[in-house]
């Protein structure tokens, strides 16, 4: 039961630099190794480094790398934004709840005043 609430990944993450040096082939022995230690233990990171080494350019991978931070920083913001939005309208909400009361009340009031002055 506890393994479904622990999903995070617990691999050591790999410096983009380092990856870089691995696929372009000018990475020491000892980097080499620990890429390759990690892409043996975990069958993401070899999923990773197979598709990165697809790529022909290394700059257009650097490029695609850098559009999608792009991309996930707008999305982390927007759904940071969303959430705050929520926040608010939570709490407008409960005001907008206790205002109609006060106003129902007050007319309830007004009604009961009324038909007493009535009866009179």
């Amino acid at each position: 039961m506890a393994d479904l609430k622990d999903i995070l990944n617990h691999d050591e993450a790999l410096d983009n630099e380092i990856l870089m040096r691995y696929l372009n082939g000018t990475a020491s022995e000892e980097e080499r190794f620990a890429i390759e230690n990690q892409m043996a233990g975990s069958a993401f990171m070899d999923d990773a480094v197979e598709g990165l080494q697809h790529f022909s350019d290394k700059n257009q991978l650097k490029n695609y790398a850098d559009q999608l931070n792009r991309q996930l920083h707008k999305q982390t913001a927007t759904a940071v934004q969303r959430k705050k939005l929520k926040g608010r309208l939570k709490s407008q909400q409960w005001a907008i709840i206790t205002l109609l009361a006060i106003i129902t009340l007050c007319i309830l009031g007004y009604i009961v005043i009324r038909m007493y002055y009535h009866q009179q």
